[in-house]
């Protein structure tokens, strides 16, 4: 009947029944191994063997080119209003053009050598429909490396859509200085 006195836990406190389990005399839960809640990642191969190659086909072009370069110019401005920065930064702009020219311009003549090469070989083997395939693949690669040397050569010159890449930018940069002025001079009343 005095029971109850028994259950005392630190300091003589009585401890109440856990789920009508009295915790005095309740056996230890095993203990849980850290891999059932963490799981592990598996062991990571060097980033050689991981690396995908990367495609620069003239979607990677057309999107630099698409790119707000006006936004660019105003942010720029905003962050240095300095004729020198939007010098550097339009010089800059026309280097990664050229960049991206380039890697698309190799990409495809890659690509032009590996499926000649997957021509010959199939039509060696009689896959007639296979290289007429390949043959037009091959033609699709030939006018976007028409495209995208024709872009190279009014960018050499300053033409086309560098220029729009330029003026966008400028126009930007011009409208961030606008915006400096209005903030700090225009705006107070005397």
């Amino acid at each position: 009947m005095f029971g109850f006195t028994k259950r005392t836990g630190n300091n003589g406190i009585p401890l109440p029944p856990l789920n009508g389990h009295n915790p005095g005399t309740a056996q230890a839960l095993p203990e849980v191994e850290e891999r059932v809640f963490i799981e592990s990642a598996p062991p990571s191969a060097p980033p050689e063997a991981t690396a995908v190659p990367t495609e620069h086909h003239i979607g990677i072009l057309y999107a630099f080119l698409d790119r707000n370069h006006e936004v660019k110019g105003y942010d720029d401005a905003l962050l240095n209003p300095d004729i020198s920065n939007l010098n550097q930064n339009l010089d800059s702009l026309k280097s990664e053009l050229i960049r991206t020219l380039k890697k698309v311009k190799t990409y495809y003549e890659d690509f032009i050598q590996e499926t000649e090469f997957h021509i010959i070989s199939r039509s060696r083997s009689g896959m007639v429909d296979m290289v007429e395939e390949l043959e037009m693949k091959k033609k699709i690669a030939q006018g976007h490396i028409a495209k995208v040397k024709a872009i190279e050569d009014d960018t050499a010159q300053d033409e086309g859509d560098c220029k729009g890449i330029l003026i966008s930018y400028t126009r930007g940069f011009k409208n961030g200085l606008a915006a400096i002025s209005h903030h700090h001079i225009l705006s107070r009343r005397f």
